[in-house]
């Protein structure tokens, strides 16, 4: 949760979605919204993966509008505006055609493990 300058609280994400990585807490929806600034993203979603140094690591699963898109471009748009805290930024990046989904639309991040795999 965050409060605004007004004194009004926003919740962010989940509890038991967010990923500590590092002692640190990651709220997925947070980064997945600041990616979603960016132009060449269609879909995004975020999920931490275990790491033995860091206990998990932020992982975005990327759809982007075309081909071409890379890990370092994201990196630079996140880097260039200084749009997240250095500990919140994915160390990975995986691009997709799709990502899998319910039959109502949401995105299964459970099932996003699989994505690595290919």
């Amino acid at each position: 949760a965050r409060i605004d300058e007004d004194g009004f609280i926003w919740i962010t994400d989940r509890a038991d979605d967010m990923i500590i990585s590092g002692a640190e807490n990651v709220y997925p929806r947070e980064v997945e919204d600041v990616l979603y600034e960016h132009p060449q993203v269609v879909q995004v979603a975020v999920t931490g993966i275990p790491d033995e140094k860091w206990g998990k690591i932020v992982v975005a699963f990327v759809v982007p509008k075309a081909e071409g898109l890379t890990a370092e471009e994201l990196d630079r748009f996140l880097l260039e505006g200084n749009k997240l805290a250095p500990f919140k930024r994915p160390r990975k990046y995986v691009f997709a055609k799709e990502l899998p989904k319910t039959a109502s639309g949401k995105i299964q991040k459970f099932r996003l493990q699989e994505l690595l795999k290919d």
